[in-house]
């Protein structure tokens, strides 16, 4: 599965070519070229480590990492190294360790196997090396996948927007059931104060109106139990705070009276409605 994974490390140079053309190798420099010292700092930059060049080696020659021909492997990357160790020491040090490392192994397979004193085979000389390689290819692998997930800031940007929020202050509006609560306490109140009277009398609810509308011309609001008081302490009967009643209904409906509430729960007020629209 490895062995499948398309490779874009770059070809090493021919070591008797001096660079590559479009693929073919130049064997002498133009008169007029003129090459920076550190040029060649580029060939060893395109790897990530000794091991990076050492896996490219492999893989790119099909060999089996469990079988590594090491005399193979050690000249090319020496041929590799020998490069560019002149140009600059200090960056191929670690990649003369692992020459180093190459050198030692290759000598120790060229020496005769000895069985050890328990009679058993003695271990591969490359065997610390391969265990090297398949983890540092894994890792790698793992590291693409990772590298090739979507990245914010790179490919792909959070969505913004913003939000322009005006909160307005909703007063409650009165409801049948608060009005019918606070009727109830008017007529609970009538009834303690009520005088037994025996009288004849028509009721108006207009001539009730025109007394609604007068006492509200002075204030800007009234509660809405102040406005039958008066007449609930002199004790008048309950007949005519109903009437008081209806008349402040009929107010309401042509939109001549206003019934408020600051909040839930809160005093109920009236006032007139031309009076609010002038302020």
């Amino acid at each position: 599965m490895m062995d499948s994974v398309i490779d874009s490390r770059p070809q090493l140079a021919d070591p008797a070519a001096v660079a590559r053309l479009y693929g073919e190798p130049l064997f002498s420099l133009p008169q007029d070229l003129y090459i920076p010292p550190d040029a060649l700092e580029v060939f060893l930059e395109t790897f990530e480590g000794p091991l990076d060049l050492l896996l490219y080696l492999i893989r790119k020659q099909n060999f089996n990492v469990l079988d590594i021909p090491m005399a193979q492997v050690t000249e090319q990357y020496l041929s590799y190294v020998e490069q560019i160790r002149n140009q600059n020491l200090e960056l191929a040090g670690e990649y003369l360790l692992m020459a180093a490392m190459l050198i030692e192994i290759k000598s120790r397979m060229l020496l005769p196997v000895k069985k050890t004193d328990t009679g058993e085979e003695p271990e591969d000389p490359r065997a610390e090396l391969v265990r090297r390689l398949l983890e540092y290819e894994r890792m790698k692998l793992a590291a693409q996948k990772l590298d090739a997930l979507p990245r914010i800031g790179r490919d792909f940007l959070p969505a913004r927007a913003l939000m322009d929020l005006r909160v307005e202050r909703m007063l409650p509006e009165v409801s049948a059931a608060d009005l019918r609560d606070a009727w109830r306490d008017i007529l609970r109140r009538a009834r303690l104060n009520a005088h037994h009277r025996i009288t004849r009398e028509s009721l108006s609810v207009r001539e009730h109106m025109t007394l609604i509308l007068r006492r509200l011309s002075n204030v800007r609001f009234m509660e809405f139990s102040q406005l039958f008081m008066e007449r609930v302490e002199q004790g008048e009967p309950a007949a005519i705070i109903v009437v008081h009643f209806l008349a402040m209904l009929e107010l309401a409906r042509e939109s001549l009276l206003e019934i408020t509430q600051a909040e839930a729960y809160a005093p109920i007020y009236v006032r007139l409605s031309y009076t609010a629209a002038a302020a």
